[in-house]
């Protein structure tokens, strides 16, 4: 005789869902006996909770769970993507619009890369676009010191090994050349720490500015540094597929760059003046 699965959802599932922290953050504050269930303290994550249990989490309950939200910003130089940081550099969280929920960031960009960072409030949703399997295309753009020809630019569209690290074959286009510098663009589906830069070494070239245009099928475009820009709930549901992602999508917030636009009074049609016989 099988038992039947316990009923409702991990507790760390629950409290990232709230937005309260990531899974592996909610299963660290459970350690530390942050966490309760019914009034008694948690000892261990390994435990399933239903919309009946009373959750509490420093002795407050939890915020009411927001449907799983995308937001697109673009990252300046000069911060990094941590919610704290050991040398205690400004982090892109730091810096975020006072209005928008704890979130997280989708991958990483490092301190000298700009570009598009893709902010969560859903750790599922952050795990499922950082997973590999996605298989979405990154792309930049890539300025280099030289004058790069493009056989020196095919070891990288072959795949590199460094230091017995694979990479796999990138997407490389050699655009235009610009003084003592050369702007690629460069498409990858990995990821991994300072990928490009260190590619770029490889075949002995120099990166000295880095920007992300585009993840999977959404676009930096016109954000400026900065700026944040949530995706449309109808285009999250078309693009990944969440039946959850247009509830309560009256109720979303506009865009968070700029003010919104007055609306225009429908103003009466003029009559057409009459044809000249």
């Amino acid at each position: 005789m099988t038992s039947e699965p316990p009923k409702g959802d991990r507790i760390a599932k629950v409290l990232a869902r709230a937005g309260v922290a990531s899974r592996r953050e909610a299963e660290r504050m459970i350690e530390a006996g942050r966490v309760a269930v019914n009034g008694a303290v948690l000892k261990s994550p390994a435990r399933n909770v239903t919309e009946t249990d009373q959750v509490t989490v420093d002795g407050k309950a939890l915020p009411e769970a927001d449907r799983a939200r995308l937001w697109l910003y673009h990252k300046p130089i000069g911060l990094v993507t941590t919610t704290a940081d050991e040398k205690g550099r400004p982090t892109v969280f730091d810096k975020l619009p006072e209005t928008l929920p704890r979130v997280m960031s989708i991958g990483r960009l490092d301190l000298n890369s700009e570009g598009l960072l893709l902010l969560t409030n859903d750790g599922g949703l952050k795990r499922r676009l950082e997973l590999p399997s996605t298989g979405w295309l990154r792309k930049y753009r890539v300025r280099v010191k030289g004058a790069p020809v493009e056989a020196e630019l095919d070891p990288l569209r072959q795949g590199v090994t460094i230091e017995g690290e694979r990479f796999q074959p990138m997407d490389v286009t050699l655009d235009r050349q610009q003084g003592a510098n050369a702007w690629l663009t460069v498409g990858l589906r990995e990821g991994k720490n300072r990928e490009i830069r260190r590619a770029m070494g490889e075949v002995g070239l120099e990166v000295n500015r880095l920007i992300r245009i585009s993840y999977g099928p959404f676009r930096l475009n016109q954000l400026k540094p900065g700026e944040v820009e949530e995706v449309k709930p109808r285009v999250l549901a078309d693009q990944l597929g969440l039946r959850d992602a247009t509830e309560g999508h009256a109720k979303a917030k506009p865009k968070l760059k700029g003010k919104p636009r007055p609306k225009r009074a429908n103003a009466p049609r003029r009559p057409r003046p009459p044809r000249q016989g």
